[in-house]
């Protein structure tokens, strides 16, 4: 990725999963209309990857603090374990 492609996707690292999303959802829709010129395509594929990667660290992030409630033989809550410990 060049610097100038860098500086322009500055932005995207401080952003909120829902903004980030939108905006890459925007940016699917412009490419799958076919309707982009050649070099405008790939500057939005670009900012694309960088959306998608933004997003993927943060569903991680979430992931890693979600917890599932832990129940007792009854079915009564008994606290908490990580999501992914069984």
């Amino acid at each position: 990725m060049a610097k100038d492609t860098k500086d322009a996707n500055g932005d995207v690292a401080a952003m909120p999963f829902e903004k980030a999303l939108a905006e890459l959802e925007q940016i699917v829709g412009k490419l799958e209309s076919g309707n982009v010129p050649l070099e405008d395509s790939i500057k939005i594929y670009e900012r694309g990857e960088v959306l998608k990667k933004r997003c993927d660290a943060l569903l991680k992030d979430a992931e890693a603090r979600v917890e599932k409630i832990a129940l007792d033989a009854k079915g009564k809550p008994t606290g908490s374990t990580p999501l992914d410990q069984d």
